[in-house]
């Protein structure tokens, strides 16, 4: 029996992927997405970011405000794109 907490074997609109692991989609409405499965036990996409910006963690000060304007201390709700923003910064 496979556990929920496999990455590998899932399907989403019956194609296998990845859980957990984001992956830029180009063309799209948002700059990136990953797969994730909800509290009752489906695969889901979460898109997030927009795609004509730029992440520039690289600089500790604009990382903090974003962090901070976020309430990045509070994702934890790997469903929703605020999550994977944060996590992503």
């Amino acid at each position: 029996m496979k556990t929920s907490l496999s990455k590998k074997g899932n399907r989403y609109q019956g194609k296998k992927v990845t859980l957990n692991k984001p992956f830029y989609t180009p063309g799209e409405r948002k700059k990136s997405a990953v797969y994730v499965k909800n509290d009752s036990g489906n695969v889901i996409k979460v898109r997030f970011g927009d795609p004509n910006m730029e992440i520039k963690r690289d600089n500790p000060e604009r990382r903090k405000n974003f962090r901070a304007r976020h309430n990045c201390s509070d994702a934890k709700d790997k469903t929703t794109p605020k999550y994977w923003s944060c996590k992503a910064w």
